[in-house]
């Protein structure tokens, strides 16, 4: 393979695969309500922009500190707190899956995409599958 179509290739996948998780993550984020669930609890409807904001600010944070290997020298409390929080995080959102696990079939059923749902599952398992083996057999050596 030459260098331009190496190139070209890995980033058809790069923005195929960005858009395939970030749509995955705003539909579910949409699905269970988050974020209207969150101002509902905190009563305040009238910070709604705020926590969207904090989504997004947060969501290209997070990028920007992994593509660029940012590292943060703080001491052991501190770090403790980011777990802390880390942690509460995904305990919520596990607790909000759990609530909707027919996330893909509703989605499916919202984009009338039904009679390919089987499709769908096939096509998530084997890139999934796929993407494994190739971060382990490839990307690791």
């Amino acid at each position: 393979m030459t260098a331009p179509i190496s190139l070209g290739l890995n980033l058809l996948l790069g923005i195929a695969g960005g858009i395939a998780v970030g749509g995955g993550l705003i539909a579910l984020f949409v699905l269970l309500d988050i974020v209207p669930r969150l101002a509902q609890l905190t009563s305040s409807y009238h910070r709604v922009h705020w926590y969207e904001g904090a989504m997004v600010g947060g969501s290209l944070l997070g990028t920007v500190s992994d593509f660029w290997n940012w590292k943060i020298g703080a001491g052991p409390l501190i770090e403790l707190g980011i777990g802390l929080f880390d942690g509460i995080f995904v305990g919520m959102l596990a607790a909000a899956l759990t609530e909707v696990l027919n996330v893909l079939p509703i989605l499916a059923k919202r984009l009338n995409m039904t009679r390919y749902l089987f499709g769908l599952f096939a096509a998530m398992v084997t890139g999934k599958v796929a993407g494994s083996f190739f971060d382990w057999f490839v990307y690791l050596r």
